[in-house]
Parts: structure tokens; sequence; C-alpha cells
């Protein structure tokens, strides 16, 4: 445990390991404090709460983005921007889901972000490294378990296909476990997000794939666009040399 705690690979990349993984591992309790302070039910019984959650949000990125060195700063800086594409795509454009207000809210393109750095600190802690293999093998049971159960049970067949889709883009990306430890933060904030109502998936996604909400296949969306995340920081690293 110690190890974990202390370091995380590649020390010369990455600063402040211990206050990196503090964040990292203070992930679900923010997420649920921010969405619960954004929730209907918070603005129901005292008043709107957004512009906090907003505030709270850029708070949490910018110590995130602080702790962190050059690489992993690069990333969060352009998931940022990423994401709010993603998000002018999938939910403005497609109308896959919807905030609970019209406008996308401030702190969800950083909130993209935080994700993302979370799961990747939790990828690159001495001890997953070094249970890499065991990882590996329970996160694909799990996840395989996981798109057949909501297929079957709960008939979201847009969770069942984009699951197949994700198991396509681990095989292409070498079964890394970075994917499925952020597929993992992917699924606790859609959880907890649609619980207190911030946002709600559509019942039929693109009008006619029946999905739950949230829908478990979502993370094949993530997870595509943090393959294009690592190919924008890497062309930026290039370009820089």
């Amino acid at each position: 445990m110690n190890k974990i705690v202390t370091a995380l690979v590649n020390e010369g990349r990455y600063s402040n390991a211990k206050i990196q993984l503090v964040y990292a591992l203070c992930f679900p309790f923010f997420t649920i404090l921010a969405l619960g302070i954004d929730s209907v039910s918070f603005a129901d019984q005292y008043f709107d709460g957004r512009q906090i959650t907003n505030v709270l949000g850029l708070i949490y990125f910018a110590g995130f983005y602080l702790a962190s060195k050059t690489h992993l700063r690069k990333l969060m800086l352009v998931m940022v921007g990423l994401s709010y594409i993603g998000e002018l795509i999938f939910c403005k454009l497609l109308g896959m889901y919807e905030y609970r207000t019209p406008m996308i809210p401030l702190y969800v393109p950083f909130g993209h972000a935080i994700v993302y750095a979370s799961g990747f600190v939790y990828a690159n802690t001495v001890w997953s490294f070094e249970k890499e293999l065991h990882l590996r093998k329970y996160f694909l049971l799990f996840f395989a378990f996981l798109f057949l159960g909501v297929g079957l049970f709960l008939k979201d067949y847009f969770s069942l296909l984009s699951g197949i889709l994700f198991f396509w883009l681990l095989k292409r990306k070498r079964w890394q476990n970075l994917y499925c430890f952020i597929a993992f933060c992917v699924i606790f904030i859609e959880l907890v997000g649609t619980y207190f109502k911030c946002w709600a998936w559509v019942p039929n996604v693109f009008g006619y794939i029946p999905t739950s909400n949230p829908p478990m296949g979502a993370v094949f969306f993530y997870a595509g666009g943090d393959v294009l995340l690592a190919k924008i920081v890497k062309a930026w690293d290039n370009k820089k040399k």
C-alpha cells in the first residue's frame, strides 16, 4: 500500500505523486458532492446550485492540474477542449442525452478532464503495474458481464453494441488497463449524475436503439475520445521537438 501512495511510475515525468493520488482517490467523494449540489432535489429544496458546482469543478481541476507535470497537464488541457466539442456533438447535435437546463454546464468539460486524470493516475501507480495481468483479467470479465447483463435484463441494446466496440478498441490498444480504469470512473460519474438528475439519456439513442439511463456502453465513446486525446498530445509533443 505504501508503494501506491508514495510513487507513480516514470517519476521523472510526474511530480507530487502523493498529491496526484489524493486527488484521484477523492474523485468519487468530490463527484457526489459537486453533482449533489447541482441536482434537481437540491434546486427544489434550496436554490439552483449550478454556479457553486461550476466553481468547485474549476477549483478541483486547477488543483489536480497544478499537482501534475507537463505530460498529464497537456492531457488535461486538451481534454477540456475535446470534451466540449464532444458535448456539442453528442448532446446538442445527436441529442443522445440532455442536461437539466438547456445550456451545457461549465463544469462538464473540466469534469471530463478530472475523470481522465483520475483514471490515468490509478493506471500509473506501481501497484497497478505490478498487478497488471490480474487486473486485466478481472476488468475484461467485469465489462463482459456488465454489457451482456444490461443488454439481456435491461434491454439496453445500445450498451450491448457499444460494449462490443469497446472490446474492439481495447484489442487495438493492446488491452491497456488505462482505458478500463477510465471506464470505471466514467461509469461512476454517469451513475451519480443520472441519479441526481443532472442529466438524462434518451430512451432510444438515434431514435430507435433502446438504452438505459445511463447506458453502460457510453464508456466506448469516452475511450474513443481518449485515443484521440493521446494522438493530439503526441502530435503536440512532436511539433515542439
